[in-house]
């Protein structure tokens, strides 16, 4: 099964793949309209042949509105809490600049998030 996990954040999100046991991230897309970030999504969704999509939900004030998102994509939702902070701490440890840190953690926080769905199942 193919899965596309979602980090949701109110003007970018962080996409990863897993095709198996091991998700990756994909890409981060940054947005001002979410129906045009959900047309897009479903685009990437055909493209890459996802048959199932979870989306991070955190513990903070953004957790209904990443609720409200994932029942626009049919998505499930999974706990995300504290996936950015480790996503920022890997890419710390490995050396990663600071720009190319920015650029990426969001796409870095969904493959945590995702990776930690796939352990859990």
């Amino acid at each position: 099964m193919k899965y596309l996990g979602i980090d949701y954040g109110k003007r970018k999100i962080g996409l990863a793949v897993s095709d198996g046991n091991l998700a990756e991230p994909l890409k981060v897309i940054r947005y001002k309209d979410i129906k045009l970030l959900v047309q897009k999504l479903k685009q990437i969704i055909k493209l890459e042949k996802i048959e199932k999509i979870v989306v991070g939900v955190s513990e903070n004030q953004i957790a209904e509105e990443s609720k409200k998102f994932a029942n626009m994509l049919k998505a499930e939702t999974y706990d995300e809490t504290l996936s950015s902070h480790d996503a920022i701490e890997m890419s710390i440890q490995s050396g990663m600049s600071r720009k190319k840190r920015k650029e990426k953690e969001d796409a870095f926080a969904a493959s945590i998030m995702l990776q930690n769905y796939l352990d859990s199942r």
